[in-house]
């Protein structure tokens, strides 16, 4: 008797699936001045991200990562080679970290790296 395994689905928080992009190449957000998140993303009265204080793009990374409930916040918001770039700093729950490098292993490698 052979048993399938269901599909594992992450949690960014209760009851929120994690969304994760098919791939990093499709994630074409800024690199650099400023970004702003939609108030569904980023609540507080100001919502534009300096791209070039690296604790600012950390925080604005981790923010969509959280909160992003459709593929197309990611591609708008996110860069796939800065995510990269950025991924071992993130401070992330581990429902999205596993959920992203189950499906790119590429960023489970850079955090071990």
């Amino acid at each position: 008797m052979s048993v399938s395994a269901a599909p594992v689905t992450h949690l960014a928080r209760p009851h929120r699936p994690v969304v994760v992009a098919g791939t990093l190449g499709e994630l074409c957000g800024p690199t650099s001045g400023f970004a702003e998140l939609p108030l569904r993303l980023w609540w507080h009265p100001q919502r534009a991200f300096d791209l070039s204080q690296h604790t600012m793009l950390l925080w604005m990374y981790e923010n969509v990562l959280r909160e992003a409930i459709r593929i197309d916040e990611l591609r708008h918001h996110l860069d796939g080679a800065t995510l990269v770039r950025v991924w071992p700093e993130l401070n992330l729950p581990r429902g999205v970290r596993a959920a992203w490098e189950a499906r790119h292993p590429r960023l489970r490698l850079r955090t071990a790296a």
